[in-house]
């Protein structure tokens, strides 16, 4: 009994990939933050079960989509993923074989080499990366082990501006499988979406106090750089790696050169 929940905006583009990759689930819930687009006709298509609610922030969105869900476990769904036939049937098979009172343990080893222990209530699923329509298989992009198959009453998403992940309470295991994420169509698309996600990575670390000086500006972003594109094997990936390395650079200056703007200022953002 398999609830899947999507939040949107405007995802023409998109939703009717990610619907038809999960028309098999017991049910789909939408909350839409009232698109002005073809989003709306679309999952018309696929579910009634859809709502509209004001945008309140990534985490609250997915938090209302979950506690609409009528089945005890939730798989959470951005508009630009899909689920791959081969995770759609892991997941069956997680959902039929366990029961309220059995164990069904870690399809594999947790990465830090701890297998689960008794009943499982929530499932990391790999991410396969997509960027300018190819897969990614490095810079830290592969495998992006996200949480985002869990027991309703065991999960929700952490109050955060942006970058937001499930709080579970209770144990956890790793799919085999991964979702597809064709993330950024085009570099305007990641301009655009660096601008608002840095301003909200600001806004998260201003909340917490967190200052921004000549180090954050200059030498993080260098770091950033270094980390994706050595350290995590980012130029194994040809050119496609190096401009995410510079990409995720600017992006690192942008956030903490906000996050000065906004001490100047006291929060303009």
């Amino acid at each position: 009994m398999l609830s899947v929940a999507i939040i949107t905006h405007n995802e023409e583009v998109n939703i009717k990939d990610a619907l038809e990759s999960v028309k098999w689930a017991d049910e789909i819930v939408i909350v839409d933050s009232f698109s002005t687009d073809k989003t709306l006709g679309i999952c018309r298509l696929y579910t009634d079960k859809i709502y509209s609610q004001e945008w309140a922030g990534y985490a609250e969105q997915k938090n209302k989509a979950v506690s609409l869900a009528s089945h005890p476990w939730v798989l959470v769904l951005d508009a630009d993923e899909r689920v791959t036939k081969s995770l759609r049937d892991e997941i069956l098979s997680i959902i039929r074989n366990t029961k309220d009172n059995e164990n069904y343990p870690s399809p594999t080893p947790l990465p830090q080499g701890e297998g689960a222990r008794g009943r499982v209530d929530g499932y990391y699923i790999p991410r396969k990366n997509f960027f300018l329509g190819r897969w990614i298989r490095h810079g830290g992009w592969w495998p992006d082990y996200a949480l985002r198959l869990f027991r309703k009453e065991k999960g929700f998403f952490e109050d955060r501006e942006v970058h937001e992940s499930v709080k579970l309470n209770g144990e956890t295991g790793y799919l085999n499988n991964p979702v597809e994420h064709y993330t950024y169509r085009d570099i305007e698309d990641y301009i655009k979406r660096m601008n608002t996600y840095s301003t909200l990575a600001a806004r998260e670390l201003f909340k917490k106090d967190r200052g921004a000086g000549i180090f954050d500006l200059t030498l993080r972003p260098l770091f950033t750089f270094f980390k994706m594109y050595l350290l995590r094997l980012g130029f194994l990936d040809g050119l496609y790696g190096l401009i995410l390395a510079v990409l995720y650079s600017v992006y690192t200056f942008s956030k903490y050169i906000k996050l000065w703007e906004m001490q100047k200022t006291k929060g303009r953002y």
